[in-house]
């Protein structure tokens, strides 16, 4: 175990972690809501400090990130746990596991693979990275030394403390929105009281100059509500800027929900046109290989700059400082182009 970061000690061997939005208090001999930090005699501790549960490898367009070293490869690790209890989550078996379980693998040795596997950063991923925050901060920090990146999938409940601390190392953030921010559907379908803290580890995240990209799961019958799109939209164009990557998620049936279909494609081409009505230069739609919203185009030209196959590039059609060919519209991509990434992800365990 290791003592957590961001918490403060109260009467009676009480703790309160200021890790995540909940700000959860905790009694002695308890756990927080995510399952992984423990109160033993007023000290809190992380339980998967250093335990992944999965190691892969995987290309970034995978995380999803569009805009950010576009073709890279990045060692993604994980832990049990998680601060939401999403009954649509396709993680389950890992996120709500109650035993802590997983295999020792240090950070230093997290490095190491990233680099015998050819990568190019490590993406901190699969369950919640929010949770096992100690184990993210460390390898992050090595991973920076020898000039890897980090990344980090998020469901963005982190609080500005959090963001803050981890900032000087982590470089992208892929956050997950479901339902369209809708707070009614978080608290009936991922057991969250409020959804403004993601909203403000979101303004913490751009005044730390992290690359952000925005995800949203569009749940058919329960969760694809446009007015509730064109609201989040709306948002992300005002507070995180016009060329914003939003990618909008197609949903299949999972865990708890297994009654509610995939989401028609229609319902996806009518979210990308209310989120492109709504000002957002960068709208893709995920999960739906080949189709054509999966590309980049020019937002000034309509020419096709990234053409895409799953998490393939296919085409790239930009110049080296990054601007559309046909007009010169700079495209807000960070870093480079990685030509020798891996396609399709792979395990190590």
């Amino acid at each position: 175990m290791r003592e957590a970061m961001l918490y403060e000690k109260l009467e009676g061997k009480k703790v309160k972690c200021n890790l995540c939005g909940r700000r959860c208090t905790i009694n002695n001999g308890g756990t927080g809501f995510c399952l992984v930090r423990k109160n033993e005699e007023g000290v809190l501790y992380s339980l998967v400090y250093g335990k992944a549960i999965s190691a892969c490898v995987d290309p970034i367009e995978k995380k999803p990130l569009y805009h950010f070293n576009p073709g890279a490869s990045v060692m993604s690790i994980a832990t049990v746990g998680c601060n939401f209890r999403c009954q649509f989550c396709d993680n389950w078996v890992i996120s709500q596991e109650k035993q802590i379980s997983g295999r020792d693998f240090p950070s230093e040795e997290v490095v190491k693979a990233t680099r015998d596997n050819g990568c190019q950063g490590i993406s901190y991923t699969y369950t919640e990275p929010t949770i096992f925050f100690e184990y993210a901060y460390e390898t992050a920090r090595l991973a920076r030394q020898v000039e890897f990146f980090n990344t980090f999938v998020t469901n963005g409940y982190m609080t500005p403390e959090a963001v803050k601390a981890i900032a000087p190392y982590l470089d992208a953030a892929t956050v997950d929105f479901k339902g369209g921010g809708d707070p009614e559907f978080y608290k009936k379908f991922s057991s969250v009281p409020s959804v403004e803290p993601i909203f403000e580890c979101l303004k913490e995240m751009k005044r730390q100059g992290i690359h952000i990209e925005i995800t949203n799961l569009v749940v058919p019958k329960i969760g694809d509500s446009m007015d509730r799109i064109r609201e989040l939209a709306t948002w992300i164009r005002e507070a995180l800027g016009e060329d914003t990557p939003f990618h909008l998620l197609q949903f299949h049936p999972d865990y708890k929900i297994m009654d509610i279909p995939s989401t028609p494609i229609q319902t996806l081409e009518k979210a990308y046109a209310t989120a492109k009505s709504a000002g957002l230069n960068f709208v893709y739609i995920g999960n739906v290989p080949r189709h054509p919203a999966e590309n980049t185009y020019c937002p000034n030209c309509n020419e096709l700059l990234i053409k895409r196959f799953s998490f393939q590039i296919i085409k790239w059609n930009l110049t080296k400082d990054m601007r559309c060919p046909v007009c010169g519209r700079e495209i807000p991509i960070r870093g480079k182009l990685h030509v020798s990434g891996y396609a399709y992800p792979y395990a190590l365990f």
